[in-house]
């Protein structure tokens, strides 16, 4: 996998965004999944086994700090303990998460040759939940690269549009310009 896909932005300009948003370089291969309006990485899609043999913890990477800020005060205000509670009680929302996470798990192993022996070690589905809703973090990245995520759809909806005016990253480094757009009413 290649850090990018995207001919219009440089693998090395997308490693050094990344490096930025997240304070650290990101870890094993990957590739961005999703992009903002202003062309920076969203998601990443990261390859399911880290080069020292370790599992990665989730197929999809959320890199945004507006993102990750946002999805963060959902967590912070009970939202996996509400959704848990959501999946208990609805059996439609309930058949939808589960295949949800056959999907994703499915797409993961897609990742690996058919003889992996890693395929027996990444088990669950998103960020490895098994059952459970695990990280909103995750099932939001998940659905923001695509993924028929109910949860992901649903967590979308209260933390975007992501409409930052400024950059979050400009030549490389976080920019100190950059500040958090002011919340919607719907949005926390």
């Amino acid at each position: 996998m290649t850090p990018s896909d995207d001919p219009a932005v440089a693998p090395e300009d997308d490693a050094a965004a990344i490096r930025a948003q997240l304070g650290r370089p990101a870890r094993g291969r990957w590739q961005v999944a999703s992009r903002c309006h202003l062309r920076l990485p969203v998601v990443l899609e990261a390859h399911p086994v880290l080069e020292d043999g370790a599992p990665f913890p989730t197929l999809y990477w959320l890199t945004c700090p507006l993102a990750r800020r946002r999805v963060s005060r959902l967590e912070q205000l009970g939202g996996v303990r509400a959704w848990t509670e959501r999946l208990e009680g609805d059996p439609d929302l309930r058949a939808a998460f589960d295949r949800s996470q056959a999907a994703y798990a499915t797409a993961r192993a897609a990742r690996l040759p058919p003889d992996s022996p890693d395929l027996v070690r990444l088990r669950g589905g998103v960020g490895g939940a098994e059952g459970g809703v695990k990280c909103l973090h995750a099932h939001y990245a998940h659905a923001r690269a695509g993924g028929d995520n109910p949860i992901g759809r649903e967590v979308a909806g209260q933390v975007e549009p992501l409409d930052c005016a400024t950059p979050c990253v400009a030549g490389g480094q976080r920019n100190l310009a950059w500040r958090e757009p002011d919340a919607s009413p719907t949005r926390p």
